[in-house]
């Protein structure tokens, strides 16, 4: 094979003309010769950065037949999804425990905040119209990244499938989704080609469920089949994409506009002789962002983002205990963002990036907290400068970077908490152990924090504006490898990595004289390790099979000499937990297999027996066929969830659904 290829080679660079005709000296006609396609396996990144990263894309999601964001981030080594159970439920992810405040979520280059709450709801965005989602430990692959994402312990990234064209200016693809507990939703995906360089993305969808599964009530000795209540969701999601690139400058414009809403219930815990939830929720979610990319001859590349959000939510609860029986929140947040992001390549190998993020970010609400039982109605300036490093040589490479925070918050009424002013550096390496083997060997350390939510600073008579920010510090060394196996071109990757993480100032809720307070208590040490293997292999020409593992091990202790739980594994935290895949492709039929496996938890500091959620494993089996047409194809695929019914908890008193499935129709045209 590679004599044939250099022979390739040597008559493309010797050929008469480069357009791949030659010229036939007997009949004094030329003929066109057949393209040569040479195929080479690149890089994974899990494998030559310098700090971890897991990825999944489109088809290996479709083939597994998952439902949610969360169900795919929940099989990658290290993450932690908080899932308060459901189809509605909130959904949260924390990277190695650090919490899910310190884990930027990335949608298409552009961080989503939520300043009121610190932490986003990955429930909310589904999967019709995802191409890649990744998972890094630190910060994210791409250098030229803003602020943000370099000040985060973790991003989570949400690539969205660009418009791509093959035999016309449009495509159409139609989905209908149903399932159990009374969910169907339907949705649709237009592109259009508007001209050269110019294309133009719409994505709508609608999802309603009731949401009433099964789950089995043990009191004492005494086991009753109930029913979770007040568990239905209604949402609709609207998106709108539009691509340019500029023929004069090279430059590429993409701009985003997307909306959603939905009204849940939330049924709360399993409570016994608690009675039935009366909590509701409307959400609602606008943002507008736009990205423009520039490379300014082979030396320089700018970067820029700007974006608008708008967030509104209302929560009700009817119960007695309340002033008029009921209780209404309504909050308001709105944030402008701008970032700019310059890199320079002096020399070969060398790249340095300058970032600025500039967020003004508001809170307005019915909750008095401030004087005079009025409402804070907090405005926060934030400021984030990050200087980038890169620098390639032979065998090893080295990535380093400071990230400066200035932050001003000025409120309505009340005391305003202190100036924050901090510098948090970072360096990770990979180095190849051996030359024209991939076999690295890599070390990260991070320095990171997160700054007080409007919720810890002014929540009803839990907010506390002296609070500082919380601090952590990441360590990571490792040892990663990928080739061909000696059989059927089968194919393999193995990453091993072992980690520490130092948490100060960690921000919680505390006890106090008569109420619970925010404050700046303990000190965490997590412990860790992180394993994942992925092995591709070729049964024949139409037949395949892909199978993947990830595993974790993590040790997470109260480590402040003064408190109670000294030594105690944190809550819902387990010592070992992992997940597997399992993926066969045919011309008949795709299978695909998952499971997932959590160990013993607790779901408090105490770990004793009343607070400890028991070990489980829950298995997807997915089937899937396409069909295709003259001018469209169809794919039908059928799901089944939790394969053996078993009855969990991922956060106490919420059970999860057992036993379901879904049927998905995909139409596209």
């Amino acid at each position: 094979m590679k004599r044939f290829l250099t022979f390739v080679v040597f008559l493309l660079v010797c050929g008469a003309q480069a357009q791949a005709q030659w010229n036939d000296t007997v009949s004094n006609r030329e003929h066109q010769l057949d393209s040569v396609l040479v195929v080479g396996r690149r890089v994974s990144p899990s494998v030559k950065e310098g700090k971890p990263v897991q990825q999944m894309d489109r088809e290996t999601i479709g083939q597994l037949g998952l439902q949610s964001l969360s169900d795919v981030i929940k099989r990658f080594a290290g993450a932690n999804v908080r899932d308060y159970g459901g189809i509605g439920g909130m959904k949260t992810v924390s990277v190695r425990n650090l919490g899910a405040h310190h884990t930027a979520v990335s949608y298409d280059g552009v961080a989503i905040s939520n300043t009121q709450a610190g932490q986003i709801d990955i429930g909310r965005y589904s999967l019709d119209n995802i191409q890649m989602v990744s998972l890094s430990l630190g910060d994210g692959i791409d250098l030229m990244q803003t602020a943000r994402h370099h000040a985060s312990a973790g991003v989570l990234s949400i690539q969205s499938e660009r418009p791509h064209f093959e035999q016309k200016d449009w495509a159409l693809r139609l989905r209908m989704k149903g399932g159990s507990f009374g969910q169907v939703s339907p949705s649709l995906r237009y592109w259009q080609k508007l001209g050269e360089g110019t294309a133009l993305s719409v994505d709508g969808t609608y999802m309603r469920a009731d949401g009433d599964y099964p789950y089995t009530l043990v009191n004492g000795v005494q086991r009753t089949k109930e029913y979770r209540s007040n568990s239905d969701i209604y949402s609709w999601k609207g998106e709108a994409n539009l691509y340019h690139t500029f023929a004069a400058t090279g430059g590429e414009l993409s701009t985003k506009v997307s909306w959603y809403s939905s009204e849940r219930g939330l049924p709360g815990p399993v409570i016994l002789y608690r009675g039935v939830g009366n909590e509701r929720l409307w959400d609602e979610d606008f943002f507008v962002q736009a990205t423009y990319g520039q490379s300014l001859g082979d030396h320089w590349k700018l970067k820029g983002h700007l974006k608008y959000t708008h967030t509104w939510n209302r929560y009700e609860d009817v119960d007695v205990k309340y002033v008029g029986g009921k209780q209404v929140d309504v909050n308001r947040q709105d944030e402008y963002y701008g970032s700019a992001v310059v890199g320079w390549m002096p020399l070969k190998g060398l790249s340095l990036v300058l970032a600025e993020d500039l967020s003004y970010n508001t809170l307005r609400n019915n909750i008095n907290t401030g004087t005079n039982n009025e409402p804070a109605l907090p405005k926060r300036i934030t400021s984030l400068t990050s200087l980038a490093l890169r620098y390639k040589w032979h065998r090893m490479s080295v990535d380093a970077n400071v990230v400066g925070i200035f932050a001003k918050e000025k409120v309505e009424a009340g005391p305003e908490p202190a100036d924050c002013h901090r510098l948090s550096p970072s360096l990770s390496l990979s180095y190849r152990l051996l030359d024209g083997e991939n076999f690295y060997l890599r070390a990260m350390y991070k320095n990171t924090f997160r700054l007080p939510t409007f919720n810890d600073l002014y929540y009803l008579r839990m907010g506390n504006t002296g609070l500082r920010p919380e601090k952590a510090r990441e360590y990571n060394a490792g040892l990663t490898w990928s080739g061909h196996l000696p059989w059927q071109k089968s194919f393999l990757s193995v990453t091993v990595d072992g980690y520490f993480n130092d948490v100060d100032d960690k921000i919680v809720a505390f006890p106090s004289t008569y109420v619970w307070r925010m404050a700046n208590f303990g000190k965490v040490h997590i412990y860790g390790l992180d394993a994942t293997m992925a092995v591709e292999s070729p049964l024949s020409r139409c037949l395949s099979v892909e199978i993947a593992a990830s595993y974790t091990y993590q040790k997470s202790t109260d480590d402040l000499d003064t408190s109670p739980t000294y030594g105690s594994q944190l809550p819902y935290t387990p010592r070992h937990s992992g997940s597997g895949s399992l993926l066969f492709n045919s011309p008949w039929i795709n299978v695909g297999y998952s499971l997932l496996l959590q160990g013993k938890r607790w779901s408090s500091s105490r770990n004793t027996w009343e607070y400890e959620l028991k070990p489980y494993t829950e298995h997807t089996l997915s089937l899937s066929r396409e069909f295709r047409f003259r001018t469209w194809r169809m794919t039908l695929q059928g799901t089944v969830y939790n394969l053996t019914d078993k009855q969990y908890e991922v956060i106490s008193y919420y059970p999860m659904p057992g036993r379901s499935w879904t049927i998905t129709m995909n139409v596209e045209l």
